[in-house]
């Protein structure tokens, strides 16, 4: 079993004991439990799929008697009125399964379509829109696997695969200087490989990092368009660099004409709606 696999069994595990309690009276009560039935999942809104596969593990896992018949893809480009896909089985256990997919493929979606937008701006350049660590709790790998769909990159998962000196950790640390030598001393100290970005306010914090260097990624915080292509004009290939802050659909591409690596937006995950679909019995 991958680790995937874990977390997602143990996410539907969570998610149904969190809707079930002691019993879904509702079907117990006027579903004979041998009935079985069909239903397929209809796409009400055009936007970008995502969850398909995801559905499917979520069924298997609830029940592994049910058939999945498969009819569209993560990543697909969906319209109103389209079917991702059919399913068969145990009535109650269908109607158990319901609400979890639909609210786990409704969110994806809606991230993949968003993320499809964002990637959309930035057509022809070499910039890399990347999401970030605002993600609904309990469903990160599933946010960041909706904006893979989607088009977009994945930044770190969490805290743990990568070393992100973040403008606190400076501050806390006591400077640029102190915050990057104690994290090479840390790594040196737990034998681990990891890479290290930091986080920049201004030019000063900038020229100190490219003097110390030790770093693989500089992150330019709340930097103007004109001040992004001077500060890429500083760091020339040097390291990899990432633009952060505020900045909308109306602006991505703005900075990323500016020639930055990557820019990352907190809005993939966490300022998205749904796409609109049922799952209705045929």
């Amino acid at each position: 079993m991958t680790d995937f696999d874990a977390y997602l069994n143990d996410f539907i595990d969570r998610c149904v004991k969190e809707d079930v309690g002691d019993g879904d009276h509702t079907s117990l009560s006027c579903i004979p439990a041998d009935a079985t039935g069909r239903a397929q999942l209809i796409i009400k809104e055009d936007g970008v799929l995502a969850g398909v596969d995801v559905a499917r593990k979520i069924f298997n896992h609830i029940d592994n008697g049910f058939s999945f018949e498969q009819i569209l893809n993560d990543g697909d480009r969906v319209k109103k009125g389209d079917i991702a896909f059919r399913v068969q089985g145990r009535t109650q256990a269908l109607l158990l399964a319901e609400r979890l997919v639909l609210n786990v493929m409704q969110h994806m979606s809606g991230v993949a379509t968003t993320t499809a937008r964002y990637v959309a701006k930035l057509d022809g350049l070499h910039t890399q829109v990347i999401d970030t660590r605002k993600t609904t709790p309990g469903m990160r790998l599933l946010d960041k696997m909706a904006v893979k769909i989607g088009g977009g990159g994945n930044h770190r998962i969490g805290l743990f695969d990568m070393i992100l000196l973040k403008d606190n950790h400076v501050d806390f640390a006591g400077g640029i200087d102190k915050s990057i030598n104690r994290a090479h001393d840390y790594l040196k100290q737990k034998g681990k490989d990891l890479k290290i970005e930091i986080e920049v306010r201004n030019f000063d914090e900038l020229d100190q990092v490219l003097a110390i260097g030790g770093v693989d990624r500089i992150m330019l915080d709340n930097f103007s368009p004109a001040q992004t292509r001077e500060a890429v004009a500083k760091i020339a290939g040097k390291f990899e660099t990432e633009s952060s802050g505020g900045i909308t659909m109306e602006t991505l591409r703005d900075y990323a004409e500016c020639g930055v690596d990557f820019i990352s937006v907190g809005a993939l995950t966490h300022h998205v709606g749904s796409l609109d679909m049922s799952l209705k019995a045929y």
